[in-house]
């Protein structure tokens, strides 16, 4: 019986080891505002070290496709995490529009759970689907730690998901860090220390002029070249100083923890950026954008360095990501033949309102719009007993007169739309809860804003060139692709 017994145990032993070696301790994903693929090659023979020289050099690389329509705002990291794009996890935006009030909302807003370190009352409820880290939780179980460290709360909502033990982000009143009672521990031990012991103040004191003179940086400015550039202090998270304390938090939190010293997986979610503070695209133009970069490839370097100490190189991995934020700048736009055009939707909205009014009577017959949907007063409409599928055919018709205005269509025959990729990227976009009843898509160097500019910031770029950088310490084989849909992050990760 012992003879049988003891080739079972030496094979189930070796598959064990196997299993063990396979699967590293600690997944660290960092997702990083504003890096774009172009300037990440452009600037490799910048840093003779580093992270990203790392990560370029031993990592598996690739861009990123996106199914959707891309504003810059929390709907890409949302698709990132999730796995689905918006018309299944719910993000569409930062914002949508409520028929209830008619007004405009932030997501995340959640007046059941109370702020901690500020005034904001959120949560990751209006993510409609389980997140990456929900799967981790379900796959890894109930010891496995979960925790996200972010610039903005919306970005950090969504890499902690449901399932984190906490998450942090830096809140710009009174430079700390904050988080919602929603998660079960809180503001974790090492971001409470942090708030009090005055590292923030010594942050916000810090001075942050080039490395180097202003003329051998690539893309310096005619006022930086006259003047060089200073800032103080944290520039409401655009600063190098901003990154460096995320990775200290994000550190201190995987010491105290003792995140990937046991064989229990676990999760660390970072956000980073490479945004200036005077920014108005994700492409380089300023001395002090470039200065970003080489901050973040510091930043990086510095997070593997230590884990590499702490835990070893085979135990862990690391996915670096870009997330497009404000696209190709004006000046970009008139280079390439195409400079920016601005569909004003209020103005919209209101000649379609004179229209109706022209076809029904002097009623208000639009509860408003919000990018690229317009919601028709259907309790009017059904008051009135009219058609409301003939109504938004004829706004959809009216619409489609508008300049920079490609396509238009009835919400309900936006599904059936064939042939056309940028109607098949809004198709990805909506979600059933927030959809409009007349939806339209625009010509490629067009943008939709408001007349409160609060949306002047959408990025313009259909495609946009964000790198993914994969590293691990015991995975030799990489996949060979050179894109990569954010969908399928999960797989790259844990499958492979």
């Amino acid at each position: 019986m012992k003879k049988q017994i003891l080739p079972i145990i030496v094979l189930v032993c070796t598959f064990s080891c196997i299993v063990a070696q396979a699967a590293p301790r600690l997944t660290v994903i960092v997702a990083v505002d504003g890096m774009h693929q172009e300037e990440l090659s452009a600037l490799r023979t910048f840093w003779p070290q580093g992270g990203l020289r790392t990560l370029q050099e031993e990592a598996f690389q690739a861009e990123l496709s996106f199914p959707h329509l891309v504003f810059g705002g929390a709907e890409s990291i949302a698709t990132l995490m999730t796995g689905v794009s918006p018309q299944d996890h719910g993000i569409s935006a930062d914002g949508y529009f409520s028929r209830t009030d008619r007004k405009e909302h932030a997501i995340f807003t959640d007046t059941e759970c109370k702020g901690i370190g500020t005034k904001r009352t959120c949560s990751p409820n209006d993510l409609l689907a389980m997140t990456l880290s929900d799967r981790f939780r379900r796959m890894a179980g109930e010891r496995s730690m979960i925790y996200a460290i972010g610039l903005d709360p919306l970005t950090t909502l969504c890499m902690a998901g449901h399932s984190a033990n906490a998450c942090c982000w830096m809140e710009e009143e009174g430079s700390r860090w904050a988080t919602t009672s929603f998660y079960s521990e809180g503001l974790p031990a090492a971001a409470d220390k942090m708030n009090t012991s005055g590292r923030f103040n010594e942050a916000e004191s810090k001075v942050w002029s080039p490395r180097m003179d202003v003329l051998q940086y690539m893309h310096p400015t005619p006022q930086e070249k006259k003047k060089s550039f200073t800032y103080t202090g944290l520039q409401k998270g655009h600063a190098p100083i901003a990154n460096e304390l995320i990775i200290e938090l994000a550190l201190a939190i995987q010491k105290d923890r003792k995140m990937g010293e046991d064989p229990t997986a676990d999760l660390l979610l970072v956000q980073l950026t490479t945004l200036s503070p005077k920014a108005q695209s994700d492409y380089i133009e300023s001395a002090e954008q470039e200065e970003m970069y080489l901050s973040v490839n510091q930043n990086i370097g510095f997070l593997m360095e230590q884990l590499d100490k702490r835990i070893g190189k085979e135990n862990y991995q690391i996915l670096v990501v870009g997330l497009p934020r404000f696209g190709s700048s004006q000046a970009q736009l008139q280079l390439s033949g195409l400079p920016r055009k601005v569909f004003n939707l209020d103005r919209a909205i209101a000649l379609t309102s004179t229209y109706l009014m022209a076809l029904y009577g002097h009623e208000r017959w639009i509860d408003g719009g919000y990018g690229h949907a317009i919601y028709l007063n259907r309790t009017l409409i059904e008051q009135k007993k009219l058609p409301l599928e003939t109504i938004r055919r004829q706004v959809s018709n009216f619409i489609l007169e508008f300049s920079g205005v490609q396509g238009a269509c009835s919400a309900s025959e936006l599904p059936l739309m064939q042939g056309n990729a940028e109607a098949a990227r809004l198709r990805e976009s909506m979600q059933k809860r927030t959809m409009g009843d007349v939806v339209f898509w625009l010509e490629e160097n067009w943008v939709v804003m408001n007349t409160d500019d609060q949306l002047a910031d959408m990025v313009t770029d259909r495609n946009p060139m964000v790198p993914l950088l994969f590293w691990s310490g015991t995975l030799k084989n990489y996949p060979d692709k050179k894109s990569v849909k954010i969908t399928t992050i999960q797989d790259l990760l844990f499958d492979y």
